[in-house]
């Protein structure tokens, strides 16, 4: 149940930026084009399938990659609410790299720890890394 009220921690405290980016990507959409589809007969439904949602894409991709970015490196969350603990419950690849490199003293397994998590992390931006780049082009 520890890693439960981990993720429950985790989602509170993300979920205002989180907020903050749809608000600026819901001002973003142009008021003109709303209008407009409501003239032409737009149901809501529609209306938020159709052109909100699909330019809210940058949003919902941006979310994506900070908050996988930030599951990865979750290491303060943790040690502040369970300490590690209870057991291995709440061990995550942040705490495994931190307890193998400076509490255990195993350099090696630290350091190939945290290059999987650079490798996680990179696996996570390189795919927004390209639709973005292939967006601008």
């Amino acid at each position: 149940m520890a890693i439960y009220t981990v993720v429950i921690a985790a989602v509170w405290q993300t979920s205002g930026f989180v907020m903050a980016m749809f608000l600026a990507g819901l001002r973003g959409i142009d008021n003109e084009i709303l209008k407009a589809a409501q003239i032409d007969g737009a149901s809501n439904f529609s209306l938020y399938r159709r052109i909100v949602i699909p330019q809210l894409r940058p949003a919902f991709l941006s979310a994506f990659v900070i908050l996988a970015h930030l599951a990865v490196k979750a290491y303060d969350l943790i040690i502040a609410l369970t300490g590690g603990g209870p057991g291995r419950a709440t061990e995550l690849p942040a705490t495994f790299m931190y307890s193998y490199t400076f509490t255990r003293n195993s350099m090696g397994i630290g350091a190939a720890s945290a290059v999987i998590m650079l490798m996680t992390i990179a696996a996570i931006m390189t795919p927004h890394l390209y639709a973005e780049l292939k967006e601008k082009s």
